[in-house]
Parts: C-alpha cells; structure tokens; sequence
C-alpha cells in the first residue's frame, strides 16, 4: 500500500493513536536491532537506531491520544510516511495518521492517510 505519486520521503513521520511509550519502544525494538535513548525531557524523547537513525518521539501531541514518531532520516526502512503507518498499523494494532503527500508547495497540508486497526486505509482532512 504505497502511495506512488513522489519518490522516497527525506523523512518519515506517522502519528500512533492511544499507545504508551513503552509500545512503540516496543515495536521500534523489533524494527532495528538496537534503539538507544538520547534524551527525555518531558513528553519528548530522542533515541538513536543501529542503522544512525534520529527518531524523535513526543506523546500527547494533536489531542492527548497520539504520540508523533518522526524518523529524521531518508535511510528509514520505507520509502513515503504511508508505507511506515501501514507496518506501524499491523504490528501495534491500532489507528495510524501520516501525510497524505509531502511537504512540496501545492501540497494539502491538512489531506492525511488515515489508517485503522485492521489496515483500512483512507484519506481525511486532518487539522493537526
């Protein structure tokens, strides 16, 4: 489930609906074989992967159900935000919110994927 219409995103960022920080260490765990904590501070923590990825997580971000999850990175595993919401959907069992398009000029900055506990997914206006 790719969105084919731009080439690999310079980032990656999704939005996990109602889970704790220790599950999506949980998942990041079994994505990279390391994933070591930088900083905390509050409800932002920074770690570093194996592979040198930044991944910056802030909980309760747009509504305190979701957490933000950004890889800073164009070396993630996926290629665009959907492909990483799709695999983040199956394996923490829950609703996911990334992007629809990029951050290009023209782009809607409120269009985004909305992908739910089962893998449906479907574009919403999303004012975050």
């Amino acid at each position: 489930m790719s969105d084919t219409t731009a080439t690999r995103h310079p980032d990656i960022e999704i939005y996990v609906k109602s889970r704790s920080l220790e599950d999506i260490c949980q998942w990041l765990s079994a994505i990279f074989s390391a994933v070591e904590l930088q900083h905390s501070q509050g409800t932002v923590h920074q770690y570093q992967t194996n592979c040198g990825i930044p991944v910056l997580i802030h909980e309760k971000v747009s509504g305190k159900a979701w957490t933000s999850v950004w890889f800073d990175s164009d070396r993630t595993p996926w290629e665009k935000d959907l492909d990483c919401a799709t695999i983040a959907n199956q394996q923490m069992d829950t609703e996911i919110r990334c992007i629809a398009g990029g951050w290009s000029d023209g782009d809607d900055p409120d269009e985004w994927w909305k992908i739910e506990t089962g893998g449906e997914a479907s574009k919403i206006q999303w004012r975050t």
